[in-house]
């Protein structure tokens, strides 16, 4: 079996074997719309989080049931934000443990199954990880940073290759902090060469600067598509998160949000965060909202009042996107909200009203 026979059957039953891309038709229960760099799909979906952060022995594979549910609600794309260390070390950033990639095979197959685009994610790249702990290197101003990940980025593609675009995308670094734009675009192009050296078709996806706030104009001509983020106001999407210094001493939020004597609204949102998106798209650019979503310490009928209007303003502008995440804090699976009234789901949890708001999203 050569590595471009795409898997037909689920990976885990191929242990033994590469992830071999193309020729196996997209289910045929659900055809996955074709994007282009300029224009994507109105993808929506959620972020699985299994590879999010590297354990102590190994991370745990996938689980199909999340494509399941997320196929069985009528939703059709799932970001995997992960790290590099799940399959490499900073010790070793170039000896990949093949046992990690092939979890990422099974995922890329279960999407195929069940008519998911998946999007693969660095989170944590070499030399850059918006979390602690510090890499090593600096993936900005470092050499033997940007080659590194240029590896991991090139592994990627030939990896897989031959399967299209409409099953796949990359998207390349997370939430790149607020560094000049000339600097993220150098890298930026360095890490696309990579890519299409391998594999020159390749749907490939950046993140806006300043943690994915901002469009990046530079890039227009570049090819790719952009991703923003849908965590405005934070004192909405984070209230209270523990890795938020001083977040615990906000005000309890309502939607609108008063802030001091400003007022945070539907057209608040539009005018700062959908309008400058809506300029790049109007380059060329496809746009995605890639994470979005409100920690669990915020009062649940605020949080519903503020998603209607996100998901509103994002309908209008054709775009789709992806919650943060599926199961847990910020999600619609064993949330653990003090103010939800649970429906049980296969032994878990389910925050129905959230998951109805969202199927209309």
């Amino acid at each position: 079996m050569t590595r471009r026979t795409f898997l037909r059957g689920a990976v885990a039953a191929l242990a033994g074997a590469r992830w071999l891309a193309s020729g196996a038709a997209p289910d045929p229960r659900r055809d996955l719309p074709l994007p282009t760099p300029a224009r994507l799909p109105r993808w929506r979906g959620f972020n699985l989080l299994e590879k999010f952060v590297a354990r102590p022995g190994g991370n745990p594979p996938f689980q199909e049931s999340d494509f399941e549910w997320v196929a069985g609600w009528g939703f059709n794309f799932v970001r995997l934000p992960m790290s590099y260390r799940c399959w490499a070390s900073a010790e070793e950033p170039r000896k990949l443990d093949e046992s990690q990639l092939k979890h990422v095979d099974q995922a890329v197959e279960w999407g195929r199954q069940y008519g998911i685009h998946v999007n693969l994610n660095l989170h944590r790249a070499p030399g850059y990880c918006v979390n602690p702990p510090k890499e090593p290197w600096d993936l900005w101003t470092e050499p033997q940073a940007l080659d590194l990940c240029a590896f991991h980025w090139a592994h990627l593609a030939r990896r897989y290759k031959g399967v299209p675009n409409s099953q796949l995308s990359f998207d390349l670094l997370n939430e790149p902090p607020d560094i000049p734009e000339e600097t993220y675009a150098r890298v930026i192009r360095h890490l696309t060469a990579a890519i299409r050296a391998e594999d020159p078709d390749r749907l490939i996806v950046v993140d806006g600067l300043r943690w994915g706030r901002d469009p990046v104009f530079s890039l227009v001509d570049l090819g790719v598509a952009q991703s923003t983020r849908g965590y405005d106001p934070m004192e909405i999407s984070h209230y209270r998160a523990g890795w938020i210094p001083g977040s615990d001493r906000w005000a309890e939020p309502t939607w609108p949000l008063q802030r001091g004597d400003r007022r945070v609204d539907k057209e608040t949102l539009r005018r700062e965060r959908i309008e400058p998106w809506i300029r790049l798209q109007s380059r060329g650019v496809g746009v995605h909202v890639g994470e979005w979503g409100a920690y669990n310490q915020t009062p649940h009928k605020v949080v519903l009042a503020w998603m209607r209007d996100c998901l509103d303003l994002w309908r209008s502008a054709g775009w789709g996107w992806a919650l943060w995440n599926l199961r847990g804090p910020f999600g619609i699976v064993d949330s653990r909200r003090s103010d939800v009234t649970y429906e049980n789901f296969k032994g878990h949890q389910l925050d129905r009203a959230m998951l109805e708001l969202l199927q209309n999203g």
